[in-house]
């Protein structure tokens, strides 16, 4: 079965890997292997790419964006007619409550359904300029794209990713995580059903170092999506760099959630505490590092003891608030965080439980709360990605502000305060690519750009924004007399 593996999708024919070769598929919650899927390689992606590269010069190419958006809008709705049988799938694959992955589910949707209204939207623009010119500029798509998502949202990464791509006219070659790539085969499968052109999307399955590394390194790539560590960020970009190939990197972050002394501490509280426990804390955005005034720390800190203390931790059907983390490699990365912490002396304010359904040979970690903790330990400095939570005190706004910037990252904060003026001056100084006031992700926030700056990566996806970057802008110069 394993080297029959058929989730390799190219020029519209679903294949196994020339090579033969497969990866197994393991389920978080238990750590058994409950499929394979194909181990696609160099000649994989090369073949993907010719596929995408044909199909760029085909009929694809030439559609009006009224008609690309036609093809969005059926496979959103496919989506949705298959609402829960995704769901089910993507909560086996990443270990996800089955709340959480219905709620991912209806954000793919959500993707294709957004930009299919974009399709046709494009606008260029009339500049003036000397008298008998015209002069205009008009967004062109940028033609082979090469999609690298992770494995804490893989369906709705193919949502995030594909649906400007394709709103925009360019061919896409997508590449999942190997760990949790189920879901991203299934939406290729209704993709097709849609009546996607062969070729407009290929799927490759594979190992990173493997497909991932050829994808970034093709030199008839035209543009590049990458989400996932710094670490690998930096391989990817310095691969398209080599190649002139433009990227955009979302890497993580250290993101912090601020909480002065006129914040509603119960919002606050429960916000903060669903935010670091939704996905196993595998989110990265997530609000990993809760600052909290000096004036009300004690207060407030055992307010957040209280509410972790009441997540429970299970497997996807037990629809609890935290799930296992993805694999073995994982849960051992945050329980060494946890681990050392605790030998460093930093107190544990708090920890979930685990329900019944937990077992031995799942991926699961106690969420946990630490605090105060040192604004120069690693639980300050360091993405967990998993479900622990620093509580640092602060004195005032400045303090407040310098620790908040005080990491290698910079991708969302948290800002809590009734204060309005307080509110905006924060918000301007938060070196961030994204601020929440006394709310915190805005339900997915779809329509709304995200990306971050320093080691959180560069450009933006969601919303309108995304579509800049899938294109490029030429610039036509005409003398008319």
């Amino acid at each position: 079965m394993a080297a029959q593996a058929q989730t390799i999708f190219i020029n519209g024919a679903w294949s196994a890997a020339a090579s033969g070769a497969s990866i197994d598929v393991r389920n978080p919650s238990d750590g058994e292997v409950f499929t394979a899927i194909a181990r696609g390689a160099k000649d994989e992606v090369e073949r993907a790419v010719q596929a995408a590269r044909r199909a760029l010069a085909g009929a694809w190419g030439s559609m009006a964006g009224f008609e690309r958006g036609r093809i969005l809008a059926r496979l959103s709705q496919l989506i949705l007619d298959n609402e829960e049988d995704l769901a089910q799938l993507e909560a086996r694959d990443t270990g996800k409550p089955i709340s959480q992955a219905r709620t991912d589910i209806k954000a793919t949707a959500r993707y294709f359904e957004f930009y299919a209204g974009a399709c046709d939207k494009i606008l260029g623009d009339v500049l003036p300029f000397l008298d008998g010119f015209q002069v205009t500029v008009q967004r062109e798509a940028r033609g082979v794209v090469g999609l690298i998502i992770p494995w804490n949202y893989p369906a709705s990464m193919f949502g995030r990713t594909l649906g400007p791509a394709l709103a925009t006219g360019n061919t896409a070659i997508l590449k999942p995580a190997e760990d949790a790539s189920m879901s991203c085969i299934r939406l290729t499968q209704l993709a097709a059903q849609a009546g996607l052109p062969a070729g407009v999307l290929n799927l490759v399955t594979g190992l990173g170092e493997e497909a991932g590394a050829a994808l970034s390194n093709h030199p008839d790539v035209d543009f590049l999506s990458f989400t996932g560590s710094p670490e690998v960020g930096t391989l990817i970009q310095t691969a398209a760099a080599k190649n002139h190939v433009p990227c955009v990197l979302e890497l993580g972050g250290k993101s912090p959630q601020i909480v002065f002394d006129d914040a509603d501490a119960e919002l606050a509280a429960r916000t903060i505490v669903g935010v670091i426990t939704q996905n196993a804390g595998q989110t990265c955005s997530a609000g990993s590092r809760v600052l909290i005034q000096r004036s009300i720390y004690d207060r407030f800190s055992a307010l957040l003891a209280e509410k972790m203390a009441a997540i429970r931790v299970g497997a996807p059907a037990a629809d609890l608030q935290c799930g296992p983390v993805i694999n073995a490699t994982q849960a051992d990365k945050v329980k060494g965080f946890i681990d050392r912490a605790r030998k460093d002396g930093i107190k544990v304010l708090a920890q979930g439980g685990m329900d019944a359904s937990v077992v031995k040979t799942g991926y699961f970690v106690p969420p946990t709360l630490f605090g105060p903790v040192p604004t120069t330990h690693e639980l300050a400095q360091d993405e967990v990605f998993g479900p622990v939570l620093a509580a640092i005190p602060f004195e005032d706004e400045a303090e407040a502000i310098a620790i908040a910037n005080g990491t290698e990252y910079g991708l969302v904060a948290g800002l809590w305060t009734e204060n309005g003026a307080r509110q905006m001056r924060v918000a301007k100084k938060l070196r961030v690519g994204q601020v929440f006031i006394n709310n915190y992700g805005a339900g997915g926030g779809i329509e709304l750009p995200f990306g971050g700056v320093k080691r959180s990566g560069h450009g933006r996806e969601k919303g309108l924004e995304a579509l800049k970057e899938y294109t490029v802008a030429k610039t036509i110069v005409l003398r008319h007399g």
